[in-house]
């Protein structure tokens, strides 16, 4: 379970490179985070491993997977976008089961992304026809974390997606990237089911 390559996602690497390198750089972060608070750090660690299983299905439709200037998205609307990225949290439940993952895995697919916005198809969509009639179209479907352990990986993987794409990572803008993660997931309401948990482990 705990290995380089979990056995249910066993071919995300061939199929899925960036993924696979994501999900890796995850997991590390997520067990360092949750071991120096006293959180569990294999819990996050496993729950990190799996947390994106359904990309294995398509992807080439999320950018760590897709080569410079091919970009399947370009060619779909906004809400079919939004709606192939948003099923990986739901779809990812289904293969979890397919595979008979164990139940404490779950959260981790489930709770990833909470229910935040699916910001960039949403900006698309507001350009291309105005703000839409159903915004629940382009968020997704949660719950917010209601663990310290999903709620760190949703931090890290918010966090390493964006250090991803900085033109120079130095230090400095890796830090201001972490800053901005976190006042941005506590803006939008996703951390209120770990308040608990923090204040305990900061009394630690």
């Amino acid at each position: 379970m705990v290995g380089p390559q979990p056995a249910a996602a066993s071919p995300v690497e061939p199929q899925a490179p960036g993924t696979y390198a994501h999900t890796i750089a995850i997991a590390n972060l997520a067990e360092s985070a949750s071991n120096a608070i006293g959180a569990n750090g294999l819990l996050a660690r496993v729950g990190a491993l799996y947390h994106d299983i359904r990309k294995l299905k398509k992807p080439q439709y999320f950018a760590e997977n897709q080569a410079k200037g091919r970009n399947p998205h370009d060619k779909l609307k906004p809400t079919t976008s939004a709606a192939i990225v948003r099923n990986h949290v739901l779809e990812g439940l289904e293969l979890a089961e397919e595979y008979k993952l164990p139940r404490g895995v779950m959260p981790f697919i489930r709770e990833h992304h909470g229910t935040g916005p699916i910001s960039y198809f949403l900006e698309k969509a507001k350009e291309r026809d105005g703000m839409p009639a159903n915004s629940a179209e382009f968020a997704y479907p949660g719950p917010a974390p209601r663990s310290i352990e999903t709620a760190i990986v949703m931090l890290a993987d918010g966090a390493e997606a964006a250090a991803r794409v900085l033109h120079d990572p130095t230090p400095q803008k890796i830090r201001e990237v972490i800053d901005r993660i976190v006042r941005q997931r506590i803006d939008q309401g996703q951390l209120p089911g770990c308040a608990d948990h923090s204040r305990a482990s900061s009394r630690r």
